[in-house]
């Protein structure tokens, strides 16, 4: 029974010393959690024939002819917008270029979800495009009456396109994109 015992323990010794080392844990790789303070709109009133509510965290710079961007500085954002004229029937070029410059993403894009927006009250239809995938850009949008004002915008990061990296700011600013386009009023 003693050599049983002392020849188990003889085979079982080299097991129990390499199992006291250290155990190699591979861990998965973290994912920085961004989180962001919750919007505070406030109306915006320019010489320019709307008005719209942006993010008190944001910074408005009116360019020439109505153009605008809204800066996101600490997210390196910028919202750029174009204002134009309905004039001589270019709605339809208006739209088909707006349309275009969303489409001009496929080659980047896993997806281009439009969402139309319609809100009678205040004459004000467009479309709303969700660009997804390390696309340039991660929204598009155009706002119009149909018959003297059009605006659309584009959203831009300065960095190079990383859509898992920068996906929680595209979800924030997206929601600010959607304010901007329900509180335009033509004026």
């Amino acid at each position: 029974m003693k050599n049983k015992r002392f020849l188990f323990l003889a085979l079982s010794f080299p097991f129990f010393l390499f199992s006291c080392g250290d155990n190699v844990l591979v861990k998965p790789a973290a994912e920085l959690r961004l989180e962001y303070p919750t919007p505070e709109y406030r109306t915006v009133h320019t010489k320019c024939p709307f008005s719209f509510e942006i993010n008190d965290n944001a910074q408005m710079v009116k360019l020439k002819d109505c153009d605008i961007n809204i800066n996101y500085p600490k997210m390196k954002a910028t919202l750029y917008m174009t204002y134009r004229d309905v004039k001589n029937n270019n709605l339809d070029s208006l739209l088909r270029d707006a349309q275009k410059l969303a489409y001009d993403h496929t080659i980047k894009a896993n997806s281009i979800p439009e969402q139309p927006f319609i809100n009678p009250d205040e004459k004000v239809y467009g479309m709303f495009y969700m660009i997804n995938g390390n696309a340039a850009t991660q929204a598009e949008f155009y706002v119009t009456d149909s018959i003297n004002h059009f605006l659309n915008g584009a959203l831009y990061f300065d960095a190079k396109p990383n859509f898992d990296s920068i996906y929680p700011a595209v979800i924030y600013l997206r929601e600010d994109i959607r304010r901007l386009m329900e509180t335009i009023e033509w004026k």
